[in-house]
């Protein structure tokens, strides 16, 4: 496979120009909080439990995830190639692929509703073709959404440049809980209290029967948390820079996404965790920034 040709120049220009001049960030207190969740929305298998007091130091966290208008600014100035755009391929949801690009892309057997993507990556979503100035037929552009496509080493390269890091583990679940205690939602127990949606996940059936728009929303695209953090839960995953367990060295990312639904993946609640390798870059996949504070 060969490498994937970086975005226009005159796509980065109409991006950068977009980005605005500042990333912002939520100070928030640190202290003990309880970690982990036992409940029977929880995953053993993944390590969730038990549920114990950890502690965290002050910091702060960017209010939303990095945008695709961000990460342009710092591709246009620093030349970044995304592990993406260096394999060649991407993964990406098949609901998303116009037929010819399903039928020309290899399925991966374990979880069939993702394919391999010859040139999918941060700029062209779904492949050539795609744009994120435009998400399929509504023509929405995407350039404050957060960026995809992105590897943890991509990440950890933009916190480098602008001069901040990938939250641990810790201190994410902290944050996404927003101040409240063993709560599986950033706002509290209930999913859609009265009804109202508060996140982005897939909705309908999954994965051939969705009854709404699938795919990302912009990074703010849902009220803040208490500590005024945004889309914590679904919309993309987020990486951190903690690993799995001593024995599995593998970076946990954090939040859930919109490709998940109560039928095989509820891992849209503030305790959820998984895993993908360093090197991994999907559709559903950004990050948001974290600074050490005094």
């Amino acid at each position: 496979m060969g490498e994937t040709a970086g975005p226009p120049a005159a796509l980065l220009d109409r991006l950068t120009a977009e980005a605005g001049s500042e990333l912002r960030f939520a100070g928030l207190p640190g202290g003990a909080f309880r970690m982990g969740a036992e409940d029977a929305l929880a995953y053993p298998e993944d390590g969730e439990g038990p549920i114990r007091t950890a502690h965290v130091a002050p910091f702060a966290l960017a209010t939303t995830t990095v945008t695709v208008a961000q990460f342009a600014a710092f591709v246009a100035d620093t030349g970044h190639r995304t592990d993406a755009e260096v394999h060649g391929t991407s993964l990406v949801f098949t609901g998303l692929l116009p037929a010819e690009v399903r039928a020309a892309s290899r399925t991966v057997a374990a979880t069939p509703w993702w394919q391999e993507v010859l040139g999918a990556a941060w700029f062209q979503p779904e492949g050539p073709g795609s744009s994120v100035l435009a998400h399929g037929a509504s023509g929405a552009a995407r350039a404050d959404h957060p960026v995809t496509h992105v590897s943890q080493r991509d990440a950890l390269a933009y916190a480098g440049w602008v001069g901040a890091r990938l939250p641990t583990e810790t201190e994410w679940e902290y944050a996404a809980r927003g101040g409240l205690d063993q709560q599986p939602y950033p706002w509290g127990a209930e999913r859609e209290p009265g009804g109202q949606i508060r996140m982005n996940t897939f909705p309908g059936q999954f994965p051939d029967g969705p009854t709404g728009h699938v795919g990302t929303v912009a990074a703010d695209a849902f009220a803040a948390n208490g500590f005024g953090l945004h889309n914590t839960t679904g919309n993309v995953w987020e990486w951190t820079v903690s690993t799995v367990s001593e024995d599995d060295p593998r970076p946990v990312v954090r939040g859930g996404s919109f490709l998940c639904h109560a039928s095989y993946c509820r891992r849209y609640r503030t305790s959820a965790r998984t895993a993908v390798t360093a090197d991994s870059s999907l559709a559903h996949t950004g990050f948001r920034l974290a600074v050490t504070t005094s």
